[in-house]
């Protein structure tokens, strides 16, 4: 992709390095975010990316977890609530 579209990959690495940069959220919380993401879009190269840099940031392995639990029920709560969908049908 960077030879193919090398303008709009630099755009993309430049706004994937300052999306999880430090700001108002430290990037430990940026990175357990990424990995809830990560998980509920169930992209293994995101889910290692985001692990080994949330880990560098200073999460633990309990922080990991409960982030992975939140995207669980996240997911959970999204079939149950769209279940209303397939029961007013």
């Amino acid at each position: 992709m960077d030879a193919l579209a090398p303008e709009l990959m630099k755009a993309f690495w430049a706004f994937d390095k300052a999306s999880v940069a430090a700001g108002a959220i430290p990037v430990k919380y940026k990175e357990l975010i990424a990995i809830a993401v990560a998980l509920t879009t169930q992209c293994p190269y995101c889910i290692g990316i985001h692990s080994t840099n949330a880990r560098k940031a200073g999460a633990t392995e309990a922080e990991i977890a409960e982030a992975a639990m939140v995207a669980a029920s996240l997911r959970a709560g999204a079939a149950v609530t769209h279940a209303t969908h397939a029961l007013l049908g």
